[in-house]
């Protein structure tokens, strides 16, 4: 008779078994995860590699702080709005549809799809664009999310330990680009952790290098993150007065629908369709040819709408106050700063040995929420939320309300 003891054990190896045969002969298997340095499993632990990942990015202060990161609109009144924790959610239950169709490991692509954004700043890719600019005048170099969010589980978490993820995963995140468009994907199987860390460095000298992840997993992640966010930024703009339905190109609506629940649906089913039994991830021609369209779209009249950009100017001016403030501090020593007292309190010495002030302050406001990044500048210099005119103009005795 088995001990309790061994239990955990023989679930876990009857679950890997599971997996070699049932799941598609190209999947990334739990029981091949690396990880930069390895750890014993524990006998009594019937987790799998993957899902071990999974567990520790839910429980990271990055994953945390998505429930106040902006995903494209900030500063709007407006409760209904997606912000960046709703949509890797989004992302994550999308990819493990398609993956469960396809026959690959939800495992890893939950995982992916949970940790992709963790490195993305406050105030969206705005912010993004801001902090790094800043980081060049610096002289560390562009600041691109993906590398962040690699660096934050790497390097920052657990106060400098990070949470030696696997390369998998790790590869997934740093080669998620959902704003590149790919009609396919194709995995580039064959990387160590070495190739992984040449990658890093390539893509931080050319941020317009364009990776291919590692596994099918990754590809399905990269394509469920373009699905999640394209037509419920168009749902979200909708609602903000911003557009209407009849002004969506009719090309992208014959073919995807011009409702957030019916592009989904068509853009999941063409990518199983398309991707099943194949050595790649894929859209078809025609659906491809419309979500481009319909990408282009949201660029000229959303994500370049003068309305979301009423704020740009004061919180690229906040930016750099709040680098410079920083920088100041960390070379007075300044042990009052909130640098210090809010970050740098008990990190590991490896991590403060290894960076210096410049890459310090990238990593501090990085990790910021939009909230948090606010209550740190000048009171007066703060920017108000604005009102969607739909409000101010249809519910006039409402107008404070979201």
């Amino acid at each position: 008779m088995a001990r309790f003891s061994d239990i955990p054990h023989t679930i876990r190896q009857a679950l890997d078994q599971r997996e070699s045969d049932f799941l598609n002969p190209l999947a990334a298997l739990n029981q091949n995860g690396v990880r930069r340095h390895p750890e014993p499993l524990e006998h009594d632990d019937y987790r799998q590699s993957f899902s071990i990942d999974t567990d520790r990015i839910l429980h990271s202060l990055a994953y945390t702080r998505y429930i106040d990161k902006t995903q494209v609109f900030y500063l709007v009144q407006n409760d209904h709005i997606t912000h960046r924790v709703l949509h890797v959610q989004l992302v994550s239950k999308i990819a493990r549809t398609i993956g469960r169709f396809l026959g690959l490991n939800e495992d890893l692509i939950e995982a992916i799809a949970l940790g992709h954004d963790i490195g993305h700043t406050p105030f969206g890719h705005d912010g993004e664009m801001f902090l790094s600019g800043l980081c060049q005048e610096h002289g560390i170099g562009y600041f691109l999310h993906n590398l962040q969010s690699v660096r934050f589980l790497e390097r920052v978490e657990r106060k400098g330990k990070g949470w030696n993820l696997c390369l998998q995963t790790l590869d997934g995140v740093l080669c998620h680009d959902g704003e590149i468009h790919n009609q396919k994907l194709t995995p580039c199987y064959q990387k160590t952790f070495e190739t992984f860390d040449e990658e890093i460095r390539d893509k931080h000298r050319e941020p317009a290098l364009c990776l291919s992840p590692m596994t099918l997993e990754g590809c399905v992640v990269r394509m469920a993150d373009t699905i999640s966010y394209i037509g419920r930024d168009i749902e979200d703009a909708v609602r903000l007065d911003m557009i209407r339905r009849t002004d969506l190109p009719d090309r992208a609506v014959r073919v995807l629908g011009n409702t957030n629940g019916t592009i989904v649906y068509r853009l999941v089913t063409d990518v199983i369709e398309s991707s099943f039994q194949k050595p790649f991830t894929a859209f078809s021609p025609e659906v491809s040819e419309a979500l481009e369209l319909l990408k282009h779209f949201n660029l000229e009249r959303i994500y370049l709408n003068p309305q979301i950009k009423r704020h740009t100017e004061s919180i690229q001016r906040l930016f750099r106050i709040l680098f410079e403030r920083y920088m100041g501090d960390i070379d007075r020593q300044d042990q009052a700063s909130v640098i210090f007292t809010g970050f740098l309190k008990d990190m590991s010495e490896h991590y403060v040995r290894r960076h210096q002030p410049a890459e310090i302050v990238r990593d501090f406001i990085a990790g910021m929420t939009d909230r948090y990044f606010l209550a740190q500048c000048p009171e007066d210099l703060r920017p108000m939320p604005w009102k969607p005119h739909y409000i101010k103009n249809r519910f006039p005795a409402q107008a404070g309300v979201s």
